[in-house]
């Protein structure tokens, strides 16, 4: 058999892509027989190769792994992609699930890098405020992706900016958005673009009000925001300043730590393990087990459990009872539920790291009973560092927040669990929200009940999947 050409469009023709694949695979044209091109003006196949062909069905993780790498820029990936479908469909089904093997390793290595664009797209883009021909506001951005995700990215930004009209401009193309239908345009131009709005004084103040000096890394810095980011960022310009004055403030702050008489209160407790910057999870450990209880009575920390580059994070509200006891996480009748759910799922928990937002258990005890008392806001900011730290160890795919307080925990401010239920972001982390499974426990009603623990394995099952993908 001749080598066959097929030419997609240039960016991410995923509509072509597919349509390739099916004539290919119906053909049974083995991957190494296939020349992929991308033109401006792609045409498939050409005359000779136009047949109509079947839908082929793929596991939902190759699918998804598709809609993400085909946005990379590497001239590869089509083939890539291909000799993938090719393996699945000829005896491998479950060749995703061998990270050790060439093909799959850089395939992920793409995916992780569209899905990094991706969040850059979302964390860095900014809006100004113009006036539309006819008087009406409209916001406009600019963005300079590295990879063809811009409709990729458009669900996003329809979703959390639905109510405004708002235009979207990059060297790929445009969105236009009218708070009812979605457009795309042509390629722009940086000049197009409005440079600052009213608003950019008022976002730069209250950047410099939230900047923490004692928490200054600017590796860190430099290597989650790059300075290609920096020019569409109003926040941009009060980085010099801020970081030549780190060191000054972060000596006043200690200053004013120094003159305070209560060395106990627990909020400079936590400032002081802070200041520590422990290197690994077993360091902040050492300092979670050797700090007094932000909660009056609690008897130990009680740590995470897990290994670290677990897949998926969970994160609980507090030890119970008998966690304390026995110094796990989720061992009492919610962790039971939890387990029964994970095995539902096809989730080992073993591969799982497993915490809570608070470390200690807060109780009131009723003669030989100790009964769980929710941890308040102050309570949740205090262990929020602790939390933040562990997760940068751990470093998940995604975290999953159980409950209301470990979303507030995570989000930094309250969460109602009701209305984020589902996939979400807590800052840079890939995040899913769902209830607390004690909160399946208090529900009486046995259909009420059997009808929230169907909907907390449909969670389970989403949770498994996203972090797959």
């Amino acid at each position: 058999m001749d080598i066959i050409g097929v030419t997609l469009r240039e960016g991410a023709d995923l509509t072509g892509f597919r349509a390739a694949v099916r004539r290919l695979v119906a053909r049974r044209v083995p991957p190494e027989l296939v020349a992929w091109t991308s033109t401006a003006t792609g045409d498939l196949f050409g005359a000779s190769f136009n047949e109509d062909a079947p839908p082929i069905g793929l596991p939902r993780a190759v699918a998804a792994l598709i809609d993400l790498v085909i946005c990379h820029r590497d001239p590869e990936r089509y083939a890539l992609l291909y000799a993938l479908v090719w393996r699945v469909l000829h005896g491998e089904p479950h060749l995703l699930e061998n990270p050790g093997d060439r093909l799959v390793h850089r395939l992920d290595a793409l995916r992780r890098e569209v899905r990094r664009d991706l969040h850059k797209m979302h964390a860095f883009l900014r809006f100004r405020e113009v006036t539309d021909p006819d008087g009406g506001e409209r916001y406009v951005a600019w963005f300079e992706p590295e990879h063809f995700i811009l409709q990729a990215a458009a669900p996003f930004f329809v979703e959390r900016f639905a109510s405004l009209a708002w235009s979207i401009l990059t060297p790929q193309g445009a969105l236009h958005w009218d708070r009812q239908k979605l457009t795309m345009g042509p390629p722009a131009k940086r000049g197009e673009a409005p440079e600052g709005d009213a608003l950019e004084a008022a976002w730069r103040c209250y950047y410099e009000s939230v900047f923490n000096p004692a928490r200054l890394n600017q590796a860190a810095m430099r290597a989650e925001m790059p300075r290609k980011y920096w020019r569409n960022l109003p926040e941009a310009a009060a980085i010099r300043d801020l970081v030549h004055g780190a060191s000054a403030r972060v000596q006043d702050m200690l200053q004013r730590e120094a003159a305070v008489p209560d060395k106990r209160d627990p909020e400079k407790a936590v400032a002081a393990m802070a200041r520590q910057k422990p290197q690994s999870l077993e360091a902040l450990n050492r300092l979670i087990t050797a700090a007094e209880p932000l909660s009056p009575g609690a008897a130990r920390a009680v740590l995470g459990e897990g290994p670290v580059g677990a897949a998926i994070a969970l994160v609980g509200e507090q030890p119970g009872d008998q966690e304390e006891r026995e110094g796990r996480p989720f061992v009492g009748p919610a962790g039971q539920v939890l387990n029964q759910a994970l095995a539902h799922a096809g989730l080992d928990r073993h591969q799982i790291y497993v915490t809570n937002a608070v470390k200690h258990f807060k109780f009131e005890q009723r003669g030989k009973r100790r009964i769980h008392q929710k941890p308040d806001a102050g309570e949740i900011r205090r262990y929020r560092w602790w939390l933040l730290e562990e997760l940068d160890f751990v470093r998940p795919r995604l975290v999953v927040a159980l409950g209301a307080t470990a979303a507030q925990a995570l989000a930094g401010k309250p969460i109602s669990v009701t209305r984020a239920r589902g996939e979400t972001w807590f800052g840079d982390r890939h995040g899913f929200v769902t209830v607390h499974p004690s909160y399946l426990l208090r529900i009486q009603d046995a259909a009420a009940k059997a009808q929230a623990m169907r909907e907390f394995l449909a969670d389970m099952d989403r949770i498994k999947a996203l972090a797959a993908a």
